[in-house]
Formats: C-alpha cells, structure tokens, sequence
C-alpha cells in the first residue's frame, strides 16, 4: 500500500510548483526550511492521497522521515486520519517523538491543533503541560507547535494555554514565533476582545510590532493606532 502512495506522489510531481515552493517555504542555505526538498504537490492533493490510502503506523514512520516535504505532510495526514479513527496515546506519542520531522511551519499548523491539541483538551482534561515544555525547546518547531496547538483551546473558549504561552514565547526572536504568537492572540481576541485587549496592556513593552499586528488585524485604525502608541512609549 505504502508503494502505491509513494507511486501515486511521484506521479503527481511538478518541478514547475516545485521550484516556487522551495523559494516560499524559505528553504535556501541559512533559512529556517534549509535543504528541504519539494515535489510541487498542493496541500489539497496531497490530503486527497492520504484519504484514498490507509497505510499502517509502521508505515507512516518509513514516511514521516522522507527527505520529501509532501511525502511527510502526507505522513501527518494519514496518522490524524488513525488518530480520528480511533483516538489512542500510542499517535500522540508518535507525533512528539517525531517532530524533528515535522520542520516547517505547514507542516505544524497543519497538523498539531487537530491531533495533540484534540488529545489534550478532550482526554487530559485541558493539562496543557507537554505545550510549556514544548515552548521551552530550541528547536523552533517545537515551539511553534507549543503555540500553535493551543488553537483546540481557543475554538473551546479556554484562553488560558494561549495566553501562558504567548507570554513566555513573547520576546523569541524567531519571526515564524512571532507571527504564530500574534495569530493566536487574534484569535483570543475573535472569541473575546476583551481579554485580548488586556494582555495587550499588560505586556505592550515586551510585544514585537510583529505579533501585535497580527494580534490586532481586526481592530479598528484608531485601536490599532493606539496600541502602537503605547508599544512605541
């Protein structure tokens, strides 16, 4: 089965799409997607393989680790399907020990939320531990997902693992931190502008321009213009 995808992909290759990739996804010597390699494959054709093959756990680890961006993006694909199907520690745990796999931002914002955030609101009570260690990690990736997954929460009105982290996170460095950082706070701010609003005040001096302008994307100009002025005091 696991043959027939990999042939099915490689059928699919576009070298024309392949090239824009490997400039957008930023994987040039130095930057964060650094020697990864692409086939051209869309996100909506590489889910449509994932749906037509169900590969095994076994299989999905021989996949995880191709040296191709969409072969892995599949991988995430086919263990949220498994997860869905049947929602057991042992996918959770193949997913933390396995992100040196999942090393770009797609990758993570694709799948985090939907597996290890799910896990953790509806079957740890809303611990969201594992995510603080996670944002302690050097690996950037790790922290992305650290915030990033906290998304789950959010669409259950429970701010709190997104505010917590996006504090600790709030003077990293990395811009892909920065912009997953100012995202989930707009989101906090779509289910309650009020309590955006105040962790805004309360932590404007540490707040990079970056992650406050995606914070206040749907602010008005004169709300926009007044946090910027207080962030620039």
């Amino acid at each position: 089965m696991l043959n027939n995808l990999i042939k099915e992909v490689e059928s699919l290759r576009n070298m024309d799409k392949a090239k824009i990739f490997q400039k957008f996804f930023r994987t040039g010597m130095g930057d964060y997607g650094e020697g990864d390699i692409f086939l051209g494959l869309s996100v909506p054709e590489c889910r449509k393989i994932a749906n037509k093959y169900d590969i095994q756990i076994s299989e999905i680890e021989q996949l995880i680790k191709s040296k191709f961006h969409e072969e892995r993006l599949i991988a995430l694909f086919e263990l949220l399907k498994l997860y869905q199907q049947n929602k057991e520690e042992k996918f959770i745990n193949f997913y933390l020990n396995n992100t040196k796999f999942i090393n770009n931002w797609d990758l993570v914002d694709l799948s985090c939320y939907k597996l290890l955030g799910d896990y953790l609101l509806n079957f740890k009570n809303c611990d969201y531990k594992i995510l603080l260690n996670l944002s302690d990690s050097k690996y950037l990736w790790e922290r992305r997902i650290s915030i990033v997954t906290t998304m789950s929460f959010i669409k259950n009105n429970c701010f709190e693992p997104t505010l917590v982290i996006s504090r600790k996170l709030i003077k990293d460095d990395h811009d892909l931190i920065k912009k997953a950082n100012g995202w989930m706070l707009r989101e906090v701010g779509k289910k309650d502008k009020k309590i955006l609003e105040k962790f805004l005040k309360e932590n404007i001096a540490n707040i990079s321009n970056v992650t406050l302008n995606y914070a206040m994307e749907k602010f008005e100009q004169n709300e926009k213009n007044y946090y910027r002025s207080l962030r620039n005091k």
